[in-house]
Formats: structure tokens, sequence, C-alpha cells
């Protein structure tokens, strides 16, 4: 009824794994222990066949004609010994002396070792062959000069055993005589007549020389931008004409190779960074797709990396002058190889910012920046700015601004200015402030299982978790980074920017740094932290009262002051009525001669100063800089009287009692002091503004228009009234609208067109009546044609 079980229990799966491994050894070790033994038999039977033949070619025996000749001892002693071995002739039969001295008389009897030689009745046949096939090959005669050989293994094919042999090498001694008497060869190579190239012929040739070598780039450039994962090694093609050695086109190729590679990395490198494989992805299995893309990503990287070795390279020669042994490319024209190798690595810098060895790139463009040659620090300084203004996040930006900061500092501040000027274009607008306020844009917390059981249903908790799931997928398509993380990176690069400006404040005061100092300072100043409001004033106060600042520092000093008080520092109590002192007084140094730049900073400075704190400023103020203004509108250029007049109406309009300025009847006690510094104190309340009068009269209409604007009090409606497009600019807008720096009046001047244009007299109407007839009888007469003799001048001369 039970049918029986079997006892035998089933072998576990792991059993089995376990069990199948230690056969599949097993098989393995038989396997290589089958294959030893092969090998073994095969070696002994070649070392038999290589000792047969050694036997049978390499000992020489002695003519048996001249027994009596005279032989060296070794020899001789060599064959006495061989004679005791051998049986003596008397044991030896009658047939077998026979034998042996025909053999003697046979040629194939000298190619044999009697002492080493086997029974004729061997079961081998192998020697025999191998001696009998020897023997066949003809005998080279002496008279040409023998050279050894060496003996090889054998090659056995159908036919038979072929035996091999190579040359001796030659010796250091024997070579040397050699390389004596190549130069001589070389010599005679030399003296034989060569057709000679014309200039036309050598310039036809480089140019088709040259053409060939474009298209062999653009055909490798071409084939990499088609399929970039299938052609990853042309980039190895291509860089390797960056080595160029034909000296007619090396430097041209090399340039455009440069160029080429460049363009060509900006094209397909991905928008993200390739990182190393772990030792577990490289071992775990994957499909072809990605072992393609694998190994494209790995063939970009190793040639962009060769590359950026090479730009490097060539750029490091350059600069210590040096030069390769084949002196292919001249010191003159290496320099130009270096500017396009910086170029490549500037657009490299601007173009690539996310991708592997950016940081690289950073350190080798940043040292340039400060190079003597103009173009190349011009030329990194452009890259540098430019990378900050694109950067939007810093990362970047983080990286130039360390670099640079260390190398400033290790330069002992003897930088170029345009180093630090560079910080200008950095896009900080905010910083971290203390971690007590709230972060505005807070990431987004989503619900816990837990918290979606206790207060939504099992509908609710469906759709919730679509959404959730959608909101995640769109925050990754986006992959915009928090404001946390960019908030963080601003942070510490103004930190690093901010120490390097305190310490060349602080040791370096007299450095040709200090207004690029002073403009940063001036740019930031906001987002400096409130702490050190009170030492930087103080700072900024001493430096314009030692006098070593020019008059554009100092403005920079007054513009970062009151940058500092209108930001965080209103919270402050400072008074800086001292910065008003200095600026008022320093006005009239401005002019339309070289000091006309610096009207665009104290535009900035007025409207710090003036407009944004209004509510600090006193009436007597304010008319004293309105009357200030339009007196110096006068001793400038048309632009910045445009600019000047500009402000004045934006006081005017800011501070409405100042139209006291536009009555002529004095107002109040005491008199008007222009030559007196301090602004408070000088009864500007006392006087009229007559510039405008004289400015109604400019030749600029601008200018013209702004100042019969300002005579009516500055109307906003009416026909005094500015046009639009004057009205809604800024003062610096109009400034830089008006330009003269084209050498070009702008706008255009009109041509004069007179309504008594008829009245005027035309060319020879001024002249005389006998002065013109006398003019027409010469104009009339044909000139006799004379022979044009100058020797006789000469004669007359020498004597």
């Amino acid at each position: 009824f039970f049918q029986r079980r079997n006892k035998k229990q089933v072998p576990s799966f792991r059993k089995l794994i376990k069990t199948s491994k230690v056969k599949l050894e097993n098989k393995l070790k038989n396997k290589q222990f089958k294959q030893q033994s092969t090998i073994k038999k095969y070696r002994k039977e070649q070392r038999k066949l290589r000792q047969a033949v050694k036997d049978a070619v390499s000992k020489k025996p002695f003519p048996l004609e001249d027994p009596k000749s005279k032989r060296p001892v070794k020899r001789i002693e060599r064959e006495e010994e061989d004679e005791e071995e051998a049986l003596p002739l008397d044991m030896l039969d009658e047939d077998d002396l026979q034998l042996i001295k025909d053999l003697g008389q046979k040629a194939s009897f000298l190619t044999r070792d009697l002492s080493s030689s086997e029974p004729v009745h061997i079961k081998k046949r192998k020697h025999e062959s191998v001696i009998e096939k020897y023997e066949k090959v003809p005998r080279t005669l002496q008279t040409a000069p023998e050279k050894e050989l060496i003996h090889l293994l054998p090659i056995k094919d159908k036919s038979g055993i072929i035996p091999q042999t190579r040359e001796k090498p030659v010796t250091a001694i024997q070579q040397e005589e050699e390389e004596e008497e190549e130069p001589e060869v070389e010599e005679e190579v030399i003296e034989e007549p060569r057709q000679e190239l014309t200039i036309e012929e050598h310039v036809i040739e480089r140019k088709k020389k040259l053409q060939d070598k474009k298209i062999q780039i653009a055909t490798l450039a071409s084939a990499i931008l088609s399929d970039p994962e299938s052609h990853i090694k042309k980039l190895k093609e291509l860089r390797a004409m960056l080595m160029e050695q034909d000296p007619d086109v090396a430097v041209t190729v090399r340039k455009l190779a440069i160029i080429s590679l460049m363009e060509l990395f900006k094209d397909i490198t991905p928008s993200y960074k390739i990182r190393p494989l772990t030792e577990a992805e490289k071992s775990a299995k994957i499909r072809k797709e990605t072992q393609k893309l694998r190994e494209f990503e790995e063939g970009l990287v190793s040639q962009y990396k060769f590359y950026l070795e090479n730009l490097e390279q060539i750029v490091k020669d350059w600069k210590q002058r040096k030069l390769k042994k084949s002196n292919v490319v001249s010191l003159k024209a290496y320099k130009g190889l270096a500017e396009v190798a910086v170029k490549s690595l500037c657009e490299l810098l601007v173009a690539l910012p996310h991708f592997n060895f950016h940081n690289n790139i950073i350190v080798l463009i940043v040292p340039l920046m400060n190079d003597g040659s103009k173009s190349v620090s011009e030329m990194c300084c452009e890259a540098v700015k430019k990378l900050f203004k694109q950067d939007k996040l810093g990362q970047a930006s983080l990286g130039v601004i360390k670099v640079i900061s260390g190398f400033v500092k290790g330069r002992n501040y003897e930088v170029r200015p345009e180093m630090l000027k560079t910080f200008l274009c950095l896009r900080i607008k905010e910083v971290e402030v203390k971690k007590d306020t709230e972060d505005i844009n807070k990431p987004k917390r989503f619900m816990t299982f837990k918290e979606k059981r206790k207060t939504l249903s099992r509908m609710q908790r469906k759709w919730k978790k679509a959404e959730e799931k959608l909101e995640r997928e769109l925050r990754e398509a986006e992959a915009s980074e928090s404001t946390e993380k960019k908030l963080k990176l601003h942070t510490e690069t103004l930190n690093i920017v901010f120490v390097t400006y305190f310490r060349i404040l602080k040791k370096a005061q007299k450095s040709p740094l200090l207004p690029a100092v002073l403009e940063g300072l001036a740019k930031f100043a906001h987002l400096i932290n409130v702490e050190f409001f009170d030492d930087l004033l103080v700072v900024l106060h001493t430096l314009i009262e030692s006098g070593d600042l020019s008059y554009q520092e100092s403005l920079h000093c007054v513009q970062t002051a009151f940058h500092i008080l209108s930001g965080q520092g209103d919270v402050l109590n400072i008074d800086p009525m001292k910065f008003y002192t200095h600026l008022y007084k320093t006005l009239f140094t401005l002019h339309a001669g070289a000091t006309n730049d610096g009207i665009e900073i104290v535009l900035h400075c007025l409207d710090v100063m003036l407009t944004k704190r209004r509510k600090q400023v006193s009436h007597q103020r304010a008319l004293a800089f309105i009357k200030r203004l339009c007196t110096l509108a006068l001793q400038v250029l048309p632009n910045s009287s445009i600019g000047l007049l500009a402000m004045t109406r934006i006081l005017m309009h800011t501070f409405p009692r100042t139209d006291l300025l536009l009555d002529n009847e004095s107002q109040g006690s005491g008199v008007f002091l222009p030559e007196l510094e301090e602004p408070e104190y000088c009864n500007a309340q006392n006087t009229a503004l007559w510039e405008l009068h004289a400015l109604r009269r400019h030749y600029h209409p601008i200018v013209r228009r702004f100042a019969a604007h300002l005579l009516a009090g500055a109307p906003s409606e009416g026909s005094e009234a500015l046009k639009p497009e004057l009205s809604r600019r800024s003062a610096l807008e109009l400034f830089e609208a008006y330009s003269m720096a084209e050498m070009t009046f702008n706008p255009p001047v009109e041509s004069f067109n007179s309504k008594k244009k008829d009245k005027f007299l035309q060319g020879d109407a001024f002249l005389n009546e006998d002065l013109n007839q006398l003019i027409k009888r010469y104009c009339d007469e044909a000139a006799p044609e004379r022979p044009l003799d100058f020797t006789k001048c000469l004669k007359t001369s020498s004597r």
C-alpha cells in the first residue's frame, strides 16, 4: 500500500554546485598536466634534434692528405684522446678498413665526426635525413669574407626539416668602426648634385602639402563628429598631428590641429563629469550598448587628458624658451603656437566648466593672467571674466577665486591689477546670513506612510503617492540646485575675496592693486559683515587723508564708504560728513582733459550720497552740491555735462525747495562763498544758477535742451518738458549714450543752410579783374615743346 521511500537523499543545489566545482578543478588540473607532459616531450625531441644538427654542422674536420703538417698542440692532444678511444686498426676487418678509406676519399666524409657518429643500423632515421639533406647543400668558396652564423631551431614542413641560421651580432668595437665609416658615406651622398627648388616651386609645394594636411584634419574631424562613439580612436590620429615634423608646414598644421581638437571636444563632450569605474562595476555583466558607452567615455577622458598635457607642454616650452631637439619650429614661431594653445585652454575653461580636469585648466590659466605678454594676459583675464558672468551656481567661480587668491599672496601682491578686476564680474548678490533666520526656499518634505495612514483615506493615499512621484521626477528633470547650496558657495567665494582685499589694504597700501581693491569693496560693500564696518571706514578715511591716492582712488574710497552705509550700515550711528566734504572740495579737479573719465564714479557717488540718503541730507548741503554741479558742467565734455545736468534734475526733484536757486534775488543773510570747502556753510542759498544761461547757448543740442528744461523748473509736462528718451534714462545711461570716445559728435552736428546763399561771392569773384585776365592769358597760351636738358644746369652748378 505504501510505497517504499528511497533512503538515498537527493543532493541539494549547493552540494551540486560544490561537487561540480571540484570536478571542474580536477579536469582543469588533468588538462594542465597533460599539456605540460606533451610540452616536455616536445622539448626533449627538439633538444636531441638540435644536438644532432650541431654535431653534424659545427665541427670542421682536418684534411687527411697532410698528416705530417703542423697542428696546434691542443688539437693534437684532442686527436690523441680520440685515437685512444677508437679501435686499433689491427682489430678491424679488412672490409671495414677498406670502407673507411673509401669514405675518406668522399667529400661528405669531411663533414662527419667519427668520434660522435652512431652505428649505421640505428633505428632513428631523423639524424641521417638531416645530415643527408645538409650534405646536398653546395659549399661556398672562401673568396668572400665568411660571416659568423648562429644556428637556430630548424623548421619542419611537409618536405622535411629546414635548418635556420642568423648572423652573429656585431661587437661594440666593430660597431664603432662602422659608425666611423658611415659619415664618409653620408658626405659622399651629400656631394651628389640635387635639384634645388626655386622660391615659387617651394611655395607651390608648401601649399600642396598644407592642403593635404587640411583635408586630412577635416576628414578625421568629420568622421568623429558623425559618430563619436565608433570613431573615438581617430582622436589619437588627430592628436598625433600636434607633433608634425615637416618644417615647411609644422607650425600651421599644429595650430590647425589644436583648434580642431578644441572644437571637437566642445562638441562631443557630454554634459556630465565622467568618473572612473569601481572594481564591482568593472566585473559586473553589462549590455553591449553600455559597454560601448563606457569605452567611449574612457577613450574621451584619456584623449582629453593627453591633449591638455600637450597644450601645457607647448606653453611651458615657450615660457622657458626651450626648443625640441628636432628644431622643426623656430623660437619666434613658437610664440604664435603658444598663443593658440592658450586660446584653446581659455575656450575650454569657459565651455566645459562641468567636465573633468577643469581645475587643472584653472591652475594653468591663472599664472598666465599675470604674464609679461599683454595679449596672453588679456586673453586669460577675459576668459575668467566670461566664466564668472555665466557661472550661475558658483562652483567654478570658487575654484578660480581660490587659485587667484593663493597666487596673489604667493607673489607678495606684485601682480597685474587686471587679475583683481576680474572679481568685479562675480555674480554674487546675496550670501548666507546667520542661522537664526530660516531659509526662504526650504526643501519640501514628503509625508511618511504613518502620517498618510492617519490623515488620508485609501484613495487619497494613492493620489498622494502619484503626486509625490511626479514632483520628484520634475525636480530631477529641472536639475536646479537648491538656494541653500548656492548661498553656501557664494558665501565661501566672497569670504576669500574679502580676505584678499583686506590683506592688500593692510600690507600693500601703496600697491597699484589698491584701485582695483577699492572698486571691488565698493561693489560688494553691502555684503560685508557689520562687525567690520567701523574699522573699514577708519581705514578708508586714513587712506584719503594720507594724500598718497590718486583722485579716482579717493573717489573709490568715498563710494565704498557710502555703499557700506547704504546697506546694513543704516543701523550704525556714523556721521559721514568728512566724505561729503572731500567730494565737494575735489569736484573741480575734473575737467575736459584726462580726468573726464572720473565723472562716471562721481555720478555713482552722488547717487549713493544724496539720492539714496535723502533723509540724512540737509537742505544746505543739497543746494551747495547743485550749485557746484552746474558750475562743473561748464568745463567738461558734452556727455559729462549731460550727465551732471541730469543729476541736477534728479536732485531738484528729490529736494523740491532747491528751486530758489532759479530766482536771482538773494535769500537770507550772508554771501555765497564758492572757495569754502564745507558745503554746509558756504551760503549756497544766496546764489543763483547763472551757469544755465551760458549752457543754453552750448553747441551740443542735448546740453541746450537740458539747460532750458532746468531753467523752466524741470517740469514733467508742458513745452519745456523733456522727451521720454531723455527723462526715463538715468544720469549714468545718458553719460554713456552720448560718449565722445569715437572722437565724433553724438548726435552729429547739423549742416548750416543759410537763406542768403546767393549773396556770397564764389571762388574767383574775390580776385582782382587784372589778376583774372593775367591768369586766363597764361592758361590759354600753348606751352612750346622744348627738349629737357638737365646737363647744362649740372655743369653750371659744378662750376
